[in-house]
């Protein structure tokens, strides 16, 4: 991660993005709020990331699959909590530094010089 800091990142703050998890497992729910939830992360995102943000949106995060108003997601903390805790879901917290610095994710690793920009990961394959 390139970061306007000291140049090491940590996962901190409150986490406001998910992505559902590829491999997980069947696991048997309890909740009803949850089995709710996972139904609609499955309609509306499938396993793209998402972020709180268009769940409280009245069309639950795409007008498409939804509808403009058939989304919305009501008390989801808890069974969003729930997905994550049994792994159905996964958390990605912002990455933090120094505060006020800007931190950046890359798909290489890059050397910034004074006159020039190199990639230094760049393969056969990209």
């Amino acid at each position: 991660f390139a970061s306007t800091g000291r140049g090491y990142v940590i996962e901190d703050l409150e986490c406001s993005h998910y992505m559902k998890n590829f491999d997980a497992p069947h696991v048997p729910l309890r909740l009803q709020s949850s089995k709710k939830l996972l139904a609609h992360i499955n309609k509306t995102f499938g396993t793209l990331a998402f972020c709180r943000r268009w769940l409280d949106r009245p069309d639950g995060g795409s007008t498409t699959v939804n509808g403009a108003t058939t989304g919305k997601q009501e008390k989801y903390m808890g069974a969003l909590k729930n997905l994550c805790d049994v792994g159905i879901v996964q958390p990605y917290p912002p990455l933090c530094d120094v505060k006020g610095c800007y931190t950046a994710q890359y798909e290489h690793t890059i050397v910034l010089r004074p006159t020039c920009k190199e990639v230094v990961s760049r393969g056969d394959d990209y």
